[in-house]
């Protein structure tokens, strides 16, 4: 069973941020910019994402210009606030852009 939505405290979201490297807090989101070869594999790598945030019932806000993706997370669903699922969802995006 997965756990409810839960905003994150100042202190508990200082420890994700340690742990998530490139990720940052910018206007109140998480954010993180990541570049690709090319469109393609910007693109294969959204396809990998959405089946990670379809599991997670979890959408990302993203833009994508040919081979730059910008990602940012944030919870609408608790007053648009960053959560504990804003912090599994980039966990899961910086593992599958590390492999």
């Amino acid at each position: 069973m997965q756990e409810d939505y839960r905003k994150l405290g100042k202190a508990e979201l200082e420890q994700a941020l340690k742990k998530l490297k490139g990720w940052q807090v910018s206007k109140g989101k998480l954010n993180r910019t990541l570049e690709f070869d090319n469109f393609v594999q910007a693109f294969a790598f959204m396809t990998r994402v959405a089946i990670e945030a379809e599991k997670l019932n979890h959408h990302p806000e993203w833009f994508n210009v040919y081979n730059r993706l910008t990602i940012d997370l944030v919870t609408h669903d608790i007053g648009n606030e960053i959560s504990n699922y804003d912090v599994m969802l980039a966990g899961k995006v910086s593992e599958i852009y590390d492999e």
